[in-house]
């Protein structure tokens, strides 16, 4: 059990460094002490609201909830205020956790657990009654989906899902391990912990007895820092932050330790992997992941890349042990061959034996080998006057512009045709371009219908808390006066 492993874990060594932060380190002991506070408080599968960040005394607020057994609704602070509010309104909790700070701006007048540091716990409120609130004490963590099409809705991950998750990821471990003992080495986790792949992170190296060093945002110098300072083996970039990388001034040295990079949330083009490999030495190792299917489904190995990434660049890799991927007719349902392009549907083995097939959103194709490319989603499908576009071909055209860090398409509603595409696109780093020379070179690619009516050049693109583009922010830079 997660739980009861996360206890263990934290009393190996109550001396030993756990986790830095602002290269101060702080022990598993003081982890323990979190945990220790908060256990007392919550009851088994109690719901409780945290607004989470990426700073040790939320961690240990994390740590402790889940120690105990409860259903950790995770809320991201950074989504606004009015936003913030109403989703915590929303919840029905009778707890709210995180931040003094963040529990007067935000919470509602419940039940507050507030923590500036780790191991003190200050609660306001009384405790709810016994029969006050919905128990779910099968569920781990209520995380919500990036939202980057329309409403975010909020998962649930059960504590099954985690087990079978860490399990499954140790099938791609050198060491597969899973001794209970505090190992070498450190990670470094940059992504936020209110996203899957930071709260994953999180679990794998406390499940590991790993060190992590924590990083409250991405930024390219303190990630660089902190990679040549612990020489991660493996570090993880969404394509946003690759392509920090890449602009940044880097040597090549300072990622020498680095054996491998994983990069997932959103599509990365195989040029930036490709630009990546040549100027680092470090494979890009690209995955398929969905929070709806608890984590990874799909992916890339260093064998798998060594033998076949020429060939099968642009790929987001093959099925994971034991999850299988099938593509199907939108209209019937029927499985489509090799190389034919459908909808998506995944069975995740971290979802159970029983789980059966989940219908995807996104289009794709597998090929006779069994590599995944994602085409494109089809509920983002742009109907201009009878032709189909999909915003991905056309996002992918216009970065293979190399005046351009990155780009997003969304639709635009026209009385005449239906439907218009338009582009908002973010240079590169000391680049100046205008919207005319970027659609004119697009137009060398793109159909005549493909492009976009209008292209707005933009500082940066708007993104979400895991590096996605925000897709309803772009929208709304186009009902804006330019």
């Amino acid at each position: 059990m997660v739980r009861e492993r996360i206890g263990r874990v934290l009393a190996l060594d109550p001396s030993a460094p756990a986790v830095e932060f602002e290269r101060h380190w702080h022990t598993w002991g003081e982890l323990a002490a979190s945990a220790d506070a908060v256990a007392p408080l919550v009851r088994p599968g109690e719901r409780v609201a945290l607004l989470l960040r990426n700073r040790p005394p939320q961690l240990g607020l994390l740590l402790g909830l889940l120690r105990a057994g409860a259903c950790v609704v995770a809320v991201n602070p950074g989504r606004g205020v009015e936003r913030v509010r109403a989703d915590l309104g929303s919840l029905t909790v009778t707890t709210v956790a995180g931040g003094q700070a963040d529990l007067a701006a935000f919470a509602p007048r419940v039940r507050w657990f507030g923590s500036d540091a780790l191991g003190s716990v200050e609660v306001t409120g009384d405790r709810p009654a016994p029969d006050d609130g919905e128990l779910r004490p099968e569920v781990a963590v209520e995380m919500l989906t990036s939202g980057t099409t329309g409403p975010p809705k909020r998962v649930p991950l059960t504590y099954e899902t985690f087990r079978r998750v860490l399990a499954g990821a140790k099938h791609y471990e050198r060491s597969p391990d899973a001794g209970l003992r505090l190992r070498r080495g450190v990670v470094v986790v940059n992504a936020p912990l209110v996203h899957l792949g930071g709260l994953f992170r999180i679990l794998q190296c406390v499940n590991d007895g790993r060190s992590f060093c924590l990083l409250e945002r991405f930024r390219v110098e303190e990630w660089a820092d902190a990679v040549r300072r612990h020489r991660p083996s493996t570090v993880s970039l969404v394509p946003a932050a690759l392509r920090m990388v890449l602009d940044a001034d880097l040597d090549p040295t300072d990622l020498s330790g680095v054996r491998s990079v994983i990069s997932g949330t959103a599509p990365l083009s195989p040029e930036d992997a490709d630009a990546f490999q040549a100027r680092f030495g470090v494979p890009v190792l690209t995955s398929y992941a969905a929070t709806e299917f608890g984590g990874g489904v799909a992916g890339w190995n260093l064998a798998d890349h060594e033998r076949y990434w020429a060939a099968k660049r642009g790929s987001v890799g093959r099925a994971h042990a034991g999850c299988a991927l099938r593509v199907v007719d939108p209209d019937t349902g029927a499985p489509r061959g090799p190389d034919e392009p459908g909808l998506l549907e995944v069975r995740a083995a971290q979802l159970g034996a029983d789980s059966g097939w989940t219908r995807t959103t996104d289009l794709a194709r597998i090929d006779a080998d069994g590599f995944l490319w994602i085409l494109g989603r089809a509920d983002q499908a742009i109907i201009r006057g009878g032709f189909k576009i999909l915003p991905d071909e056309v996002r992918v055209a216009l970065e293979r512009d190399p005046r351009v860090r990155g780009a997003a398409v969304v639709g635009r509603p026209d009385a005449r045709l239906g439907a218009v595409p338009v582009a908002a696109v973010e240079p590169r780093p000391g680049v100046t371009v205008t919207a005319e020379a970027l659609l004119a070179a697009a137009a060398g690619v793109l159909a005549r219908y493909e492009l976009p009516v209008q292209l707005r050049v933009v500082e940066a693109l708007p993104r979400t808390p895991s590096g996605k583009v925000d897709l309803a922010a772009v929208r709304e830079l186009f009902t804006q006066q330019p």
